[in-house]
């Protein structure tokens, strides 16, 4: 059995969980209301007076063992995203380089002759500013649902990975880039 799927999951006040008979979980807190269907292998015993949620041990069915850590971190990532949200950060660096948001969209000038104009996905917030450092900005993103906000700032990083001789580029803010050296003369 999964030691991540033993764990129980604490709810937070002002988060309801509920769980209907198509193995859908519906979650609601202050930052929206998400929902997703769950494996029909996997139980969940919601408990409200203890506030948590528990997965029923699946049994020895290989298909059950396999899904019961991820159906746990599955409930885990909605029952935070609603109540605090989740936050990726991105540095964008490089001389020129810059980041606008306008309205629902995301402009990158990022080296390329046109812009680069991305849509924000629903529920997703970008921030973009001003870093410290010289030729950097700073990109927040933010948002309720984990998946998407993953894949928005992965779709982002992709328009100008960092490259490792100048070490311009979109990246995460703890990511390393090992640096090469150039030609020698």
């Amino acid at each position: 059995m999964s030691r991540i799927g033993k764990k129980s999951i604490e709810i937070p006040q002002k988060v309801e969980v509920s769980i209907d008979d198509n193995h859908v979980m519906l979650v609601k807190g202050p930052k929206g209301e998400m929902s997703r269907k769950m494996p029909e292998s996997i139980e969940f015993k919601v408990d409200a007076d203890a506030k948590t949620v528990e997965t029923i041990n699946p049994g020895d069915k290989r298909d059950n063992r396999k899904f019961h850590g991820l159906a746990r971190m599955l409930a885990f990532n909605m029952i935070h995203g609603v109540s605090e949200g989740w936050k990726k950060h991105l540095k964008v660096i490089g001389v020129g380089y810059s980041v606008n948001v306008k309205g629902k969209d995301l402009e990158l000038n990022v080296g390329y002759s046109n812009p680069r104009v991305l849509q924000i996905p629903e529920g997703i917030e970008v921030q973009a500013e001003r870093s410290k450092e010289p030729n950097t900005t700073d990109l927040w993103i933010s948002g309720a649902d984990k998946e998407v906000l993953g894949e928005f700032a992965a779709v982002v990083r992709k328009q100008r990975p960092p490259e490792p001789y100048k070490g311009k580029g979109i990246r995460y803010h703890d990511e390393y880039v090992r640096r090469k050296a150039g030609k020698t003369a």
